[in-house]
């Protein structure tokens, strides 16, 4: 969902409204409205604004019956709680917070909200996306960090590393150190916390929130709602000893500061060999049979080179045969998944399944890929979509697809996901390539590793 910048004379409001309900319904709502539109529009081009996105998301979303059951909550009717905010939101800052909200209510961690050049702007921007900005400066951070306490039945939170500063500053820890636990943050008690900011942080599982709520909590990120974050970040913490501390820590320019690194994974006795944008590999110091990839995304832009680079040392150093732990604990989202499985293991596999929901957005979804695949630039984010030039994909689009959106079917059969690694009327067997490694593969996964990890691991 992005946020579009009013014009001179007209809130974007109203304009995003006109585009959605056509000029006359706009021209109505604001003639009349006893209000005229301001920087948000007005309530009742908000209402319409509202009617439009809850109507829209109801067409065109897939959404996942069991995630709705595991959580315990209907995306629809999460939203709909929001539109007495949504309509009463009559300020910039107000209608991001509103339109923030409405997004997260779908639990749903791929779904954002940015920036856009002549959108809303809200007062504080630090930490959120921006389409004109692809590389926004991170947010001012404070020298601390913090990871979930998944043991801990109350759901707890930890300091999981300290900073200090590169230039010597005095950084004014109080004691704060690793381990310490948190009670109370921002005066918000610690138990409280998951239900006071999973409204601001995306999110499609509880595990995952917690590590993101964790990740965001020492950052001065807009992402979080202004009657959370202060000038400092104020703390209570348990020391191991059972007494309290309470201390008030500044934000600091995130390169300002050097992190003890006491979270980090570390791997005894292997030694980092290079680092990629997808994994950085590490290798045995004393003979071990075994190799440690430490992966960092499903890179598309680089994962085949990546994994090609790996087998192809792997085969002249004489280590096809050695065991691949895999570390993706850290890991982040992506594709090409099963590009890797086929090199870096001996079995064959099948690989996962998807539909996808047709709507009033197919045919212009299916008319850009044909441009892409025209172009030859089916891409995603920045690097191939799939292992073959596109054929499969568009023969499926151009065939099955726009002929199940003829019918009126509401969603198509399934097909090997994104076809990006097998035809249509593959069953979604894929053996290994001719070269790959052929030790046991021990994979480590965790709650912050993306979407295409569960496929991976599935």
């Amino acid at each position: 969902m992005n946020l579009s910048r009013r014009p001179r004379s007209i809130a974007l409001v109203g304009l995003g409204v006109c585009f959605l309900l056509g000029s006359s319904a706009c021209d109505r709502g604001i003639r009349e409205s006893p209000v005229r539109p301001g920087p948000a529009g007005n309530p009742e081009l908000r209402e319409a604004l509202f009617d439009s996105i809850l109507a829209m998301t109801a067409r065109r979303s897939a959404f996942s019956l069991p995630k709705q059951e595991a959580l315990g909550f209907d995306p629809l009717e999460e939203m709909e709680t929001l539109r007495e905010k949504f309509i009463g939101a009559d300020s910039e800052d107000a209608l991001f917070d509103a339109l923030h909200r409405l997004s997260n209510a779908r639990r749903d961690r791929h779904l954002s909200v940015s920036l856009v050049e002549g959108g809303i702007r809200p007062t504080f921007t630090p930490g959120l996306p921006a389409e004109y900005d692809p590389q926004p400066p991170d947010p001012r951070e404070a020298p601390v960090r913090f990871l979930p306490d998944y043991g801990s039945d109350a759901g707890g939170f930890f300091i999981s590393d300290v900073a200090s500063s590169d230039a010597g500053e005095d950084l004014s820890l109080g004691g704060l150190d690793s381990g310490d636990q948190l009670v109370e943050v921002n005066g918000v008690p610690v138990r409280e916390l998951v239900a006071t900011l999973s409204p601001y942080v995306r999110h499609s599982s509880i595990p995952g929130l917690r590590w993101k709520i964790a990740e965001a909590l020492s950052r001065e990120t807009a992402i979080l709602p202004e009657s959370f974050r202060g000038e400092s970040l104020n703390l209570t913490v348990e020391k191991a000893d059972g007494t309290q501390a309470e201390q008030s820590v500044s934000y600091y320019e995130p390169e300002s500061l050097q992190w003890a690194g006491r979270a980090d994974p570390t791997y005894s006795g292997f030694e980092m060999e290079w680092s990629t944008p997808t994994y950085d590999l590490y290798l045995p110091v004393a003979g071990q049979r075994a190799i440690v990839l430490q992966w960092h995304r499903f890179e598309s832009s680089s994962l085949m080179e990546d994994i090609d680079r790996l087998v192809t040392f792997g085969e002249d150093q004489g280590l096809l045969d050695h065991a691949i732990v895999f570390d993706a604990t850290r890991s982040g989202g992506g594709s090409l998944g099963a590009y890797a499985i086929q090199r870096i293991q001996p079995k064959p596999f099948k690989t996962t399944f998807g539909t996808l929901r047709l709507s009033d957005v197919t045919e212009p979804f299916v008319q850009v890929k044909r441009e892409e695949f025209a172009a030859k630039a089916l891409y995603d984010s920045g690097g191939p979509e799939t292992v073959d030039d596109g054929t499969w994909l568009m023969d499926w689009l151009e065939n099955d697809l726009l002929e199940a959106l003829a019918r009126g079917d509401s969603v198509t059969a399934p097909v090997p996901f994104k076809l990006a690694h097998a035809p249509k009327d593959s069953d979604g067997i894929l053996q290994p390539t001719p070269v790959h490694f052929r030790g046991p593969l021990v994979v480590l996964s965790g709650p912050n590793g993306g979407s295409h990890l569960d496929q991976f691991m599935s």
